[in-house]
């Protein structure tokens, strides 16, 4: 059969072996001449990066960088807005910002990728420039006797808080004459909300998320972007910067940022509206430290307050009164920062832990009973 159609093409069995054989040979080295030239292809690619990365070593310096960017500018001037198609214009290449090291030894994401904010997991200096037109207000409750603490509170405050960005002081007190005059930097001012007061520092304590959303909705919202709400017996130990600043933070409860959830002091009676139950949380938030854009405050404070006046009509009070709230608020509304210990801590009822690097706010020895008493 094979002879035949050998036959009929006019081939003898010996010429279509020879066919066969070179037809096969012309495949094997077509193969490896498209597989020589590939080969060639990228080593010469490589070898023209050589050059490149060379040029771009000798360009490292300021110097250079200076001369480069003239070039390229000129380039462009030059050009009267037209690139030359057949090469790829020079553009300035994009400068990575400094790299911090991840903290290890500490939680530095939440559950919901909130960042936790640590000593080394940020960098001021960009964050600066990142909210260099910024304007943040600070409220602190200075009623009754607790007006004297507000010198240290300004002075550290001038010190620490900020620097360097605007700042407005809004300290609510039912005694303005004796609010201190401090001197503050440029951009900076002291503006004094004068209210009633309470009988307990219980109801001074809970009536403070009420006054906050009342001036959110009046001033607030139209003075400044970020509001930071503190408590004064407080004072500055270290920086506290831009690097809190988030649509809605909170500050972990440095008597609780170690403990398991079963240990939260959160409101464990179903008739509050602070309730939480125990096998929920995710952490314990500080009432003295909190903050986040106005809008977001406002609407913080003004649903604390609500369910307060609720708890009031059904004549029950929460365990931590404005804290047990705002723990409930901040358990179904994820904060999107997480101050960690460092910005509020008690150095007379806690030992510092190594994995504390900085103090930023601590709380200012006092004889409680004495302060509270009128």
């Amino acid at each position: 059969m094979a002879v035949k159609m050998l036959s009929q093409q006019g081939l003898t069995p010996q010429e279509w072996m020879d066919r066969d054989f070179w037809g096969n040979r012309t495949k094997s080295w077509l193969c490896l001449i498209l597989l020589f030239a590939v080969l060639l292809g990228f080593y010469s690619n490589v070898f023209s990066l050589i050059p490149r990365r060379q040029t771009e070593k000798s360009q490292s310096s300021p110097e250079a960088h200076h001369v480069q960017g003239q070039r390229e500018s000129l380039t462009l001037s030059e050009g009267d807005g037209h690139l030359d198609t057949c090469r790829i214009p020079e553009v300035p290449r994009y400068c990575r910002p400094r790299l911090w090291a991840v903290r290890v030894d500490v939680l530095v994401m939440t559950p919901w990728f909130a960042p936790v904010v640590w000593d080394g997991t940020f960098d001021s200096a960009l964050l600066d420039v990142q909210f260099r037109n910024t304007t943040i207000g600070l409220t602190v409750f200075a009623i009754k006797k607790y007006v004297v603490f507000l010198r240290l509170f300004l002075e550290t405050a001038e010190k620490y808080f900020m620097v360097g960005h605007k700042v407005i002081y809004y300290v609510f007190t039912d005694r303005p004459a004796d609010v201190p005059q401090i001197a503050l930097q440029d951009g900076r001012q002291v503006v004094v909300l004068h209210v009633g007061n309470y009988r307990r520092w219980q109801d001074i304590s809970m009536h403070r998320m009420e006054m906050i959303s009342n001036f959110s909705r009046q001033r607030f919202l139209r003075e400044v972007d970020y509001l930071v709400c503190l408590y004064v017996d407080m004072k500055f130990s270290d920086h506290v910067g831009v690097e809190i600043l988030a649509p809605l933070f909170g500050t972990l409860h440095p008597g609780f940022y170690a403990a398991d959830r079963q240990s939260f002091t959160y409101e464990r009676r179903p008739l509050s509206r602070a309730y939480i139950p125990r096998d929920e949380g995710d952490f314990y938030y500080a009432g003295g430290f909190f903050g986040g854009s106005v809008p977001e405050v406002y609407r913080l404070t003004m649903a604390c307050h609500q369910a307060m006046t609720a708890d009031q009509a059904q004549g029950i009070e929460a365990v931590w009164h404005d804290e047990s709230h705002l723990n409930r608020y901040l358990l179904s509304h994820k904060p999107s920062k997480v101050l960690s210990p460092e910005y509020l801590w008690d150095e007379q009822m806690l030992q510092r832990p190594p994995l504390l690097r900085k103090l930023r706010y601590v709380a200012v020895p006092m004889n409680h009973t004495e302060i509270r008493s009128r």
